[in-house]
């Protein structure tokens, strides 16, 4: 593993930031691309080569940044034509190689859709499929619940009648306690007597 430097930074490292970021811009690519690669160049981080750019290398070169900006762009519109192009005056030079290249190449960007799109088509099979479900199975949710909720009003209300019959019986064994009486023969044993 490469230590990784702190020190500060040299005029010729600010440059060679510049350069790098400059040229990412002009090709298209990301600044954190030119980051990584200024920092595997000087055995520093990304995070410093993006903080030193931002702190104080960029605000020297706003100019050549608009520059690369611009030259980025023209690089697009040359890059537009699916085909390789030879400028010679205003006339546009096409070789068979080309044509045949930008043929194959839109076979498989063909290709390359039309599996998507039937994936695509798969897909929306699945989620309706599974929006059906989701369906029946809230539907299936909603009588269990009713039934759950019919089972606990008759639960409830068989505790209610075993609560007045164990009352009832209550009350009857008190009575009937307190209707019988006992007397002792003569042998010793106790005998009921009705009133």
């Amino acid at each position: 593993m490469t230590n990784v430097r702190q020190d500060a930074w040299t005029q010729d490292e600010d440059l060679l930031l510049a350069e790098v970021v400059l040229r990412h811009i002009r090709e298209g690519g990301t600044q954190l691309q030119a980051f990584e690669e200024v920092g595997r160049r000087l055995s520093r981080t990304a995070a410093a080569c993006g903080f030193r750019w931002n702190s104080y290398v960029r605000k020297q070169y706003q100019e050549a940044i608009e520059l690369a900006k611009k030259q980025r762009k023209e690089k697009r519109k040359h890059e537009k034509s699916p085909l390789k192009e030879e400028r010679e005056g205003e006339r546009v030079k096409v070789t068979w190689q080309d044509v045949i290249a930008f043929l194959q190449s839109s076979q498989q960007s063909f290709a390359h859709y039309q599996h998507i799109a039937d994936e695509n088509r798969a897909l929306k099979r699945d989620m309706e499929q599974l929006q059906q479900m989701v369906t029946k199975l809230q539907m299936e949710k909603e009588q269990l619940q009713k039934e759950l909720n019919t089972m606990k009003e008759d639960y409830q209300t068989l505790m209610g009648i075993m609560e007045r019959a164990r009352k009832m019986v209550v009350l009857e064994e008190e009575e009937q306690a307190k209707k019988m009486k006992f007397q002792m023969d003569r042998n010793g044993n106790l005998e009921k007597l009705e009133k």
